[in-house]
């Protein structure tokens, strides 16, 4: 599903006191302090084309502290289970590498301002950004994703003096959870190819939580492989339901298929099992080029 990615990265401040060599050291127990976690960002996508070159997104401080935001374009692509990885990290990786591949970035594409911004609680900052720059002979679609990420402050972290002033024997440390938030900056320049087909559908059981894991029920999903038939990329919603009934008994809102891959799959929790003889309908609609507009339907 294509909402927006969420990162967190452990930036650490070690400083040791000395240690007896023939003592077995303290377990330390690390103090973890989450910085500038609570951020909004609208809308959670965008894209341009040759009638739009110039787009607004809107970023909110939701804290009760000042927070200070990184903004830049960087590289992602997504995997067919529907993770979305960084470019570089998804090159290091041999089954991921061909996929990377097939990225066509915006970076050198879109322009974006501001680069930076320090908000208070309750204020917001508004991003800009615009294509630049058309490459020779481009066609299809072009992609980096937009993504804020929160600096830590200067107080973060412990100085020399605070990590040694533990007692023998004791290493202490804090981590400091660094939060962003990004989403997708889509660049086309050729008229959008966009279909999609439903395939290797059936329905499995499995356990599914509804309050963070305390506790967990047997619950029927609907799965299947969204598969992208065009050149474009797939942004819609899908809907599950008895075949011949009005209400959907599951469905997915903003879900994605970007083109450095051919399919995706999906797995979507049901309300309830299908009963005996019930046969299921498998919509997909576009939230996109056109939406609304039915681009795949299976019956099962």
């Amino acid at each position: 599903m294509n909402r927006p990615a969420l990162t967190a990265a452990a930036a650490l401040a070690i400083a040791a006191a000395a240690l007896n060599a023939q003592a077995q050291p303290a377990a330390p127990q690390p103090a973890v302090t989450s910085v500038g976690a609570n951020l909004n960002i609208s809308p959670k996508r965008v894209t341009f084309d040759k009638n739009r070159r110039a787009a607004s997104v809107y970023i909110y401080n939701q804290g009760n502290a000042p927070a200070t935001f990184d903004i830049a374009l960087v590289d992602r692509v997504m995997l067919p289970d529907g993770q979305i990885m960084a470019a570089s990290d998804a090159e290091a990786k041999p089954e991921a590498k061909a996929i990377a591949a097939q990225l066509k970035s915006a970076k050198d594409v879109l322009l974006l301002s501001p680069r930076r911004a320090t908000l208070a609680p309750g204020q917001g900052q508004t991003i800009r950004l615009r294509v630049a720059s058309v490459p020779e002979g481009a066609t299809g679609e072009y992609r980096s994703h937009l993504t804020v990420t929160t600096i830590p402050p200067p107080t973060a972290g412990l100085s020399a003096e605070a990590a040694a002033a533990g007692g023998p024997n004791e290493i202490s440390f804090q981590i400091n959870s660094v939060f962003g938030i990004s989403i997708p900056a889509i660049v086309r320049f050729s008229e959008p190819d966009v279909r999609a087909a439903i395939q290797n559908a059936h329905v499995e059981y499995g356990q599914l939580s509804s309050d963070g894991g305390k506790t967990s029920k047997r619950t029927a999903f609907a799965v299947f492989d969204l598969a992208r038939l065009g050149t474009n990329s797939l942004f819609g919603n899908v809907e599950v339901r008895v075949r011949g009934q009005k209400d959907p008994i599951g469905f997915v809102r903003g879900i994605g298929v970007y083109p450095e891959i051919a399919k995706r799959s999906v797995r979507i929790p049901l309300s309830r099992d299908p009963g005996n003889g019930e046969k299921l309908e498998i919509t997909f609609t576009d939230d996109d080029t056109s939406p609304g507009k039915l681009l795949a339907k299976l019956d099962q």
